[in-house]
């Protein structure tokens, strides 16, 4: 091919395929020294076929450095951006195949899903898609941001590396057989989170670089504007030396600061101003609202419809928070997780949140999450992270984009809940925690770090080709029931009752919430609905109002938006330091 940089025809897993691994992003040169928190460059224009070099990739290239990595990692560097590619051994210029392309997670502090193999994937479609994963840098090398730093430094540059590999996909993907206008963007946790922001970035508008989205089990965090950031920017200049001098000088010393010190006293998590430690916030970087890629807070983008219009599909696990919060006993040691993670939440906030997902609601529907097994505040605080932080932006950001799906062939919406039970799961304690659907994607050995996956071999082995055939229709004809196995059901769009399609319906009374439910058993649709509490309500999670729970009341009202009422938020996916 004449695509620069270039590989093919390397690493075989199957007869039928080839991998290539793409140096550099294939964005040039890295993002080192003076590049350091710099958009990445567009690579090199395109090389004559004759002078194309062939580098052997005999093993995956390095991935970025994640906050609370040691320094020197094996495996993991500052020289990162790199990509792989898995497409059908005889696919040419004029295959044109649909494109997956997957952004992994990992809260946008690690990358957590790194080089997961896409061979079988090729090979269950059929040879009929191009897999693309790759890496964009994480932590204090993605997301720092400096209040004052003007034009000497970029923002939500991990942001920037994944559209930088997006626009390389627009030129160069259909020298590996893919089709360029059918690009479909994929993203689970973080990378879901990701997603999202190129659904409203730059306000909304359609660059072409994808034509269909899936959000994995979508992460939000908050999203703090970038003058509210000034106290984490003077802590890594405290932590370097860096303090002296202009912005552009500071930014020039960190920019020079080896880069073992900057890992090791900076990239990791530390409490939020006003909170104790421990324990430490999970999620200690993030993008923030930058006035330009990002222009203001995502719920206002999304809900004035500043979103690009096309197919899109959301699904999460039952048990979201199980991996994430600790096995606690005491109520005390409840609304210290959620203050040092939430700084904005005062004693009032937690002391109504505790109520609501502890007894006597254990017994209501949905139930609160309550493993035998485990300390008896694990399950509650479980539960509360999880709809907030995951399964409430899902039904959020669908609630939004259904708003301005008028146009059937534009904008289509399906939603899921994954809640296939695995019996090592159920006796850890996690229930169907986070991203337990990705090796049915995947398929079992092909997600390692995270391969769990031996009831995917056995009694759960009928769900991977289920789970499959639905991605498989999305991804090759944006349409996920274009590619179900016989026997399995229509999957309905998210607001049923109108076309079965797109989901949209006018009027209030044709509003009803549809999602797939997988299960070993099979899959169905259910009605999202449920009701929880004794009438509580706070302000949590996805936006600036909050959501209620109470008794009758739909699932959905726990997550909508009260936005002229008074919440503790102030935030879409969260809380953070600094309310304005």
């Amino acid at each position: 091919t004449n695509s620069q940089p270039h590989l093919r025809h390397l690493l075989r897993p199957h007869p039928s395929q080839r991998r290539l691994l793409l140096p550099r992003h294939p964005l040039r040169p890295t993002p080192l020294g003076p590049l350091r928190w710099r958009t990445p460059l567009p690579p090199l224009p395109s090389a004559p076929p004759d002078n194309v070099d062939v580098i052997p990739a005999t093993e995956f290239k390095p991935i970025c450095l994640g906050a609370g990595a040691a320094y020197p990692t094996p495996g993991q560097s500052e020289d990162c951006l790199y990509a792989n590619v898995w497409t059908p051994a005889n696919a040419t210029r004029e295959s044109k195949l649909p494109v997956w392309v997957f952004i992994q997670g990992g809260g946008y502090n690690a990358l957590t899903n790194y080089n997961w193999n896409g061979s079988e994937v090729v090979e269950r479609s059929g040879y009929g898609v191009v897999v693309v994963n790759f890496n964009y840098r994480v932590g204090i090398w993605g997301f720092l941001a400096d209040p004052k730093g003007g034009e000497d430094m970029d923002l939500n540059v991990g942001l920037r590396d994944q559209r930088g590999l997006l626009e390389w996909v627009r030129r160069e993907i259909i020298q590996f057989g893919g089709d360029p206008d059918h690009v479909i963007i994929h993203g689970a946790s973080a990378g879901a989170g990701s997603v999202a922001m190129h659904l409203i970035a730059n306000g909304g508008r359609d660059e072409k670089l994808f034509h269909g989205a899936i959000l994995e089990s979508i992460f939000f965090p908050a999203q703090p504007f970038v003058q509210e950031l000034g106290w984490q920017f003077e802590r890594v200049l405290s932590q370097t030396g860096c303090e002296a001098g202009s912005p552009l000088q500071q930014m020039e010393c960190l920019r020079g600061t080896d880069v073992k010190l900057l890992q090791e006293v900076a990239n990791h998590a530390q409490p939020f101003p006003g909170r104790a430690d421990p324990p430490l916030p999970i999620f200690y970087w993030t993008p923030c609202v930058d006035g330009e890629l990002i222009e203001d807070l995502p719920y206002r983008l999304f809900k004035a419809g500043k979103s690009v219009r096309v197919p899109v599909m959301m699904g999460t696990a039952t048990n979201e928070g199980t991996v994430f919060t600790p096995n606690i006993t005491h109520p005390s040691e409840f609304t210290t997780f959620l203050t040092n993670n939430y700084p904005l939440l005062t004693p009032p906030d937690t002391s109504s949140i505790l109520t609501l997902y502890t007894p006597p609601v254990f017994n209501t529907t949905p139930p609160i999450f309550n493993p035998p097994n485990r300390a008896p505040l694990y399950g509650p605080l479980a539960t509360a992270y999880g709809e907030s932080t995951f399964i409430c932006p899902q039904t959020n950001v669908l609630d939004y984009l259904s708003v301005i799906a008028t146009d059937p062939p534009s904008n289509k919406l399906w939603a899921y809940r994954y809640n296939v039970h695995d019996e090592e799961n159920t006796r850890d304690g996690l229930g169907v925690p986070h991203l337990w659907d990705a090796a049915a994607i995947w398929g079992p050995g092909n997600i390692n770090p995270w391969d769990r996956t031996g009831s995917y071999r056995t009694y759960n082995k009928g769900v991977v080709d289920r789970v499959r055939g639905y991605y498989f229709g999305f991804v090759k004809w944006l349409d996920p029931n274009r590619g179900r196995f016989e026997g399995e059901p229509e999957w309905e769009g998210w607001l049923g009752g109108g076309d079965n399609r797109t989901g949209v319906k006018r009027g209030e009374e044709d509003r009803v919430r549809r999602r797939l439910l997988f299960e070993t058993e099979g899959t169905r649709m259910e009605v999202v609905e449920g009701g929880r509490g004794r009438g509580v309500s706070f302000g949590w999670g996805w936006g600036r109002g909050g959501w209620s729970r109470g008794s009758g009341t739909t699932f959905v009202s726990l997550c909508d938006f009260r936005w002229k009422g008074q919440g503790i938020s102030g935030r879409f996916g969260g809380f953070f330091f600094g309310a304005r």
